[in-house]
């Protein structure tokens, strides 16, 4: 029932009233008193959480709905509102046609394996218990959660900054954003700010791609930097003053740059590139990998020593402020970074890139193909990393293969320091895939 970003899936197939019905009753058998409940733009999130509602309700848990709320104000709200549990009614950077449900503790982390693992069990065993007439839960409504959000994003830039900065919130949940910045000092022009979960000014999810016309008004203005949201404002990726499109594997070095010390800790997952650990090693810092997905890197930050986690797809965690991706927090920091080092085309240049290499193989087997691969692959490298996939890390670089969590493909990933190594490595990689495929 759950990925390893909640519930998500085709509204009217796997995400129906019904199911978020029983999520709200099973949420309940876990003894949360009081649950804060929001919801991204997308039409069905309004019965979907009317549903989540009832079922919280009748089972005798208060709830304390938001409305349109970014994921990561729900995940805040659960603190700040002395609950037990959130639940973000979203699926993301999904097509419109998708809902999901999200559930958050009050530290802002997801909920972990064994949480979700109670909660589907309580699904499909329908082991729910109905509050009498005179035990069920109430409903109140707190309007102040984005209010909220935004001064604490101020708080945790605290300097005024100079910059002209352009937000495409992607139609989505993410004017919290663009209330901060302006809050800050910033002049501040929104692209895509009406909320729509039809997302028809481009799709949800923010790549290059998608932000083709953030990109072009950037570079046509006097912009300092630019920033996309995703529907539900937890991911960000920016654009340079120049109408580049920065990599994830940038972001996140510039990140982890400005926030590690001798001796800290980033986590990320086993594809980001090598030059975080290179220029972390500059650092006396370190590199934690984990499994593929913000809920793994999030569990990481939880653990001595880690100070920031990140994924390439926009997915940035600061575990001093929130175990929750926050994309507005992220954009904030960046801007905050902008304005006190110089021009973000310069400091990304600084960080420079690695030549990677990528593919995909179909195959209708493969966990079959994966067993069979880890097999050979630990036999020739015994310090194989087998956390997600494999990963073999080598003098001159790394390469990966690993199962897709959603389609029948399995992933080839290879990185060195100079194109023609990372070819080498690459066709080392694909070689083992082909060896064992049947």
């Amino acid at each position: 029932m759950f990925g390893t970003s909640g519930i998500r899936g085709p509204v009217g197939e796997l995400v129906t009233a019904e199911l978020a019905l029983s999520v709200g009753r099973a949420l309940a058998l876990t003894g949360a008193e009081r649950v804060v409940v929001g919801r991204d733009p997308r039409e069905s999130g309004r019965f979907l959480g009317d549903a989540l509602s009832a079922g919280l309700r009748e089972c005798g848990t208060d709830v304390v709905r938001l409305g349109l709320a970014a994921t990561p104000t729900v995940a805040r709200s659960v603190a700040w509102q002395d609950a037990d549990a959130g639940v973000s009614v979203t699926a993301s950077h999904n097509p419109p046609t998708d809902n999901g449900i999200k559930l958050w503790n009050p530290s802002g982390q997801a909920f972990d394996a064994a949480q979700r693992e109670e909660i589907t069990r309580a699904v499909e065993e329908e082991a729910f218990e109905f509050a009498g007439w005179d035990g069920t839960g109430t409903e109140t409504r707190w309007d102040e959660a984005a209010d909220r959000h935004v001064a604490t994003l101020v708080d945790a830039v605290e300097d005024e900054l100079d910059l002209s900065v352009v937000v495409d919130v992607g139609n989505g949940a993410g004017e919290v954003t663009a209330d901060a910045l302006e809050a800050l000092g910033c002049h501040v022009e929104t692209l895509n700010a009406q909320p729509d979960g039809r997302f028809p000014a481009r799709p949800s999810e923010p790549t290059a791609e998608n932000c083709a016309s953030l990109c072009s008004h950037v570079a046509a203005t006097d912009a300092d930097l630019g920033i996309a949201h995703d529907g539900d404002a937890d991911r960000m990726m920016a654009v340079d003053e120049t109408g580049a499109f920065l990599s994830g594997d940038v972001l996140m070095t510039l990140f982890a740059r400005q926030r590690a010390n001798p001796g800290d800790v980033v986590a990320t997952p086993v594809d980001t590139s090598l030059i975080l650990d290179d220029v972390l090693a500059e650092r006396d810092a370190s590199v934690s990998r984990t499994q593929v997905g913000d809920v793994y890197v999030a569990e990481r930050a939880t653990e001595d020593g880690v100070v920031f986690g990140g994924e390439q797809s926009g997915a940035w965690i600061w575990p001093d402020q929130t175990l929750c991706p926050d994309g507005s927090l992220a954009a904030v920091r960046l801007a905050a970074l902008v304005d006190a080092e110089g021009p973000l085309s310069v400091l990304a240049a600084d960080v420079g890139e690695y030549p990677i290499r990528r593919t995909n193989v179909e195959t209708d087997d493969k966990r079959g193909l994966m067993s069979r691969l880890s097999d050979a692959v630990t036999d020739r490298y015994a310090d194989a990393d087998t956390v997600d996939g494999v990963r073999v890390t080598l003098d001159e670089g790394w390469f990966l293969v690993r199962a897709s969590g959603t389609q029948p493909l399995v992933r080839v990933a290879a990185e060195a320091r100079d194109p023609e190594t990372a070819d080498e490595v690459f066709d080392t990689a694909v070689s083992f895939v082909d060896e064992h495929r049947t």
